[in-house]
């Protein structure tokens, strides 16, 4: 069974919670960042994205990076931006985007029910992300990133957490610029914390990563390293969501080229494994198995035949099967956790972004998907096999800088 822990959480004074609060670091490119934190010095995009505050040309995983993020945390600590908790506690975090509400528990996970695989992985994870981060936690002393973790539903759990909302006033409640409303309470009840740790040292055995493998990581590499030195190191940071809450949206491809294909002959290649359709409008996948295809400003509607694929739990999923039969075989890109030919486009920037890619000329097509089921997840993760990268994108996202685990003190 998993063991959690409450936590002293570095978070910002009430009044500050809206400005403090930022989207995910590997959300946002350094550009994005800057435009993101402008005008805005509480912004915890000065910690997470420091290279917002250097000279446009310094290299972001430059040790002047991790140095300025450490300075400008301390600077928020001294500016009382930021306070440390005077006791451990657990939070609870709510977040509701339109029709659509998940409930987390935000608490420290044991590195060492990750190292033991009570903390299920669904995907590897790329080694130049993981020195990023693991650099930044060791220069800040600072686990910035929350690891979104997943478990099937306990109804005590539930109800603990459910009863807790009901009964007190949230610390902090906004709605941020994006319209996703963002509700943290602290549970800071001894006996409740112990029941919590309890219930989920009873009924949980396992724990999975649905977003964060490179934070995850990362604080385990930390952790072999500082060895006994680093006590703070044995917990990262995490937000626990019941299965059922989740919401899982498309992750989507661009290709750089056709591979020396002509858009003729690439269609000609598609039409063994796939019918091919052209759609008049952009193509959002309807059903496992369908692709949308976007190159040369067209659009088309792409389907899997019968008998291309495998049934088993990877197989079965619709980035193996692009990737089997159209980026491997016809593009030739072999791992996508290191082709530079590719890249990924999370759902919530639409199909649009995808259009706007293609049509600069950077990118020569692009492939939308069918989101992944929780059910998928979970299945491949109790296998123990991993998905192609980037297989998942998670919304809403929580936001960095409302809880913060501090590691060096």
């Amino acid at each position: 069974m998993v063991t959690i822990t409450p936590f002293r959480a570095l978070r910002p004074e009430t009044p500050y919670a809206k400005q403090v609060a930022s989207k995910p670091y590997d959300v946002l490119n350094s550009k994005e960042a800057k435009i993101e934190a402008q005008g805005n010095p509480n912004s915890f995009l000065h910690i997470t994205k420091s290279e917002i505050d250097l000279p446009a040309n310094t290299p972001p995983h430059s040790p002047l990076v991790y140095n300025k993020a450490k300075d400008n945390l301390d600077a928020f600590i001294s500016r009382n931006i930021l306070f440390k908790e005077n006791k451990p506690c657990y939070y609870i975090y709510k977040l509701k985007m339109g029709t659509h509400e998940q409930t987390g528990l935000v608490c420290c996970s044991s590195i060492d029910d990750y190292e033991n695989g009570l903390i299920k992985k669904h995907e590897h994870t790329r080694p130049e992300k993981e020195l990023d981060r693991i650099n930044h936690i060791k220069v800040t002393g600072a686990q910035t990133g929350n690891v979104f973790l997943t478990y099937k539903n306990v109804d005590e759990i539930d109800q603990v957490i459910e009863n807790w909302k009901s009964e007190r006033g949230p610390v902090y409640n906004f709605t941020a610029d994006d319209g996703i409303q963002h509700t943290v309470w602290i549970i800071n009840d001894e006996q409740t914390i112990a029941r919590i740790s309890g219930l989920f040292k009873s009924n949980v055995p396992y724990t999975y990563i649905a977003d964060g493998h490179h934070r995850a990581a990362s604080a385990a590499r930390v952790k072999a390293e500082a060895g006994n030195k680093l006590p703070g190191a044995d917990h990262f940071l995490t937000t626990l969501f019941p299965s059922g809450d989740i919401k899982i949206m498309d992750y989507n491809r661009v290709i750089k080229d056709l591979n020396g294909l002509s858009v003729d002959e690439l269609m000609q290649k598609l039409n063994d494994n796939f019918l091919v359709e052209k759609s008049e409008e952009p193509y959002s996948p309807e059903a496992l198995h369908y692709f949308g295809m976007y190159v040369n400003k067209s659009w088309y509607k792409v389907v899997a035949r019968e008998g291309t694929y495998t049934t088993d739990a990877t197989g079965i999923l619709d980035i193996t099967i692009l990737q089997n039969n159209i980026l491997h075989p016809l593009l030739a890109i072999g791992d996508q956790r290191t082709d530079k030919r590719i890249d990924f486009v999370g759902g919530m920037r639409g199909l649009t972004e995808l259009e706007t890619r293609v049509n600069s000329g950077e990118w020569a097509i692009a492939f939308s998907l069918y989101p992944v089921s929780i059910k998928q997840l979970l299945d491949i993760a109790d296998s123990g096999e991993v998905m192609p990268p980037k297989s998942t994108w998670f919304e809403p996202k929580l936001r960095d800088g409302l809880l913060t685990n501090l590691i060096d003190e």
